[in-house]
């Protein structure tokens, strides 16, 4: 029995990371993502899936294949409960990495069965890098084979896994921010990135070299917060819908029913009221003398609002609506292939 006056830790508000991990299976319309493997760094090689690496994440091939081993050994060996003397990669414990490999659930050629057979469905990876326990932050990244880019995967995947990291533990990794940084010239990226709600933060001047036009370039420093991030809109966007049985999806939910009931009883306690003699005053006002001056800025505090969510969030009214039968990404990319995507 706790002492009176002790102070009992919430693991919801831990600062420490656990020292082993599941990573748990999360399914898309799309796609299916399950822990990645050792193995699975011999199908990222048969995917060609560091070809133009400089023009999506700006690294040369070799660098972001180095870079994708050790992502993949750390999340293994945090699965393992290793010790960064242990696992011999060398992760620090305050930050830790999660990887999944990317299966397809699709079949764009239209011959009748999935995609990707040669490489057993699997068409790239996604993790979430630097996990900081400290900072309850993240970055997210996406690679995928040569073949597979352009065809709406990332758009499936990306929302399931922001929603996970998003969630409140145990259910999921309580972050409280998760970013990504995109080259300059990648605008498809950044266009997605910006649908799914994350805004720029930042630019790192001169941060990367451009190899194609032979010169450096910046790169984009975009992010997404906890209480802005709205696991329907995302998917939403896109003609996709959740899947309520994927971890952290069921707490995003109640998180997202909180904030919009929080926004709404603010925007109730600003909205005009009418009085017994039936003129109406704006919230603030004076009952005698009806100033107006506040009624401008209820319009713009109302004006962000769409769908009930509140303001805050990064979704404009064009990227909400769209229905499933809408849903554009059920044929996209068909018999094309786009090498500066990796959505």
């Amino acid at each position: 029995m706790s002492q009176a006056g002790e102070i009992i830790p919430n693991i919801a508000d831990s600062r420490e990371l656990p020292t082993s991990v599941v990573v748990p299976g999360i399914r898309g319309e799309m796609v299916t993502l399950r822990p990645a493997t050792i193995d699975d760094l011999v199908r990222m090689d048969e995917l060609d899936a560091y070809h133009n690496a400089s023009g999506i994440t700006g690294k040369d091939a070799a660098a972001e294949r180095a870079v994708v081993h050790a992502w993949v050994h750390r999340s293994v060996a945090w699965e393992q409960g290793q010790t960064p003397a242990q696992s011999g990669v060398g992760d620090p414990e305050a930050r830790r990495t999660m990887a999944w490999a990317v299966l397809t659930n699709a079949d764009h050629d239209g011959d009748g069965r999935r995609d990707a057979s040669a490489t057993d469905n699997m068409i790239g990876m996604i993790f979430l890098i630097d996990i900081d326990g400290w900072g309850k932050s993240a970055r997210i990244q996406i690679i995928l084979g040569k073949d597979y880019r352009g065809r709406g995967y990332s758009r499936d995947a990306m929302p399931r896994v922001l929603t996970y990291g998003f969630a409140p533990v145990p259910a999921g990794l309580g972050l409280h921010r998760i970013w990504v940084a995109v080259p300059e010239k990648n605008t498809r990226s950044r266009s997605v990135y910006q649908s799914l709600g994350f805004v720029p933060e930042g630019t790192s001047r001169d941060a990367l070299w451009d190899d194609q036009n032979n010169k450096y370039m910046d790169q984009i420093v975009m992010g997404t917060l906890v209480d802005e991030y709205d696991p329907v809109a995302s998917l939403d966007a896109f003609g996709l819908h959740l899947i309520t049985d994927n971890p952290g999806v069921q707490e995003a939910l109640a998180a997202r029913e909180h904030s919009i009931a929080i926004h709404q009883n603010i925007a109730d306690a600003l909205a005009p009221k009418e009085r017994n003699d039936g003129r109406t005053v704006q919230a603030g006002q004076g009952p005698e003398t009806g100033d107006s001056a506040s009624a401008g800025t209820l319009e713009h505090e109302n004006a962000g609002e769409t769908d009930g969510r509140p303001q805050s969030w990064a979704y404009g009214s064009g990227n909400s609506g769209k229905s499933s039968k809408q849903a554009w990404w059920r044929n996209l990319g068909r018999g094309r292939k786009r090498d500066n995507e990796e959505d």
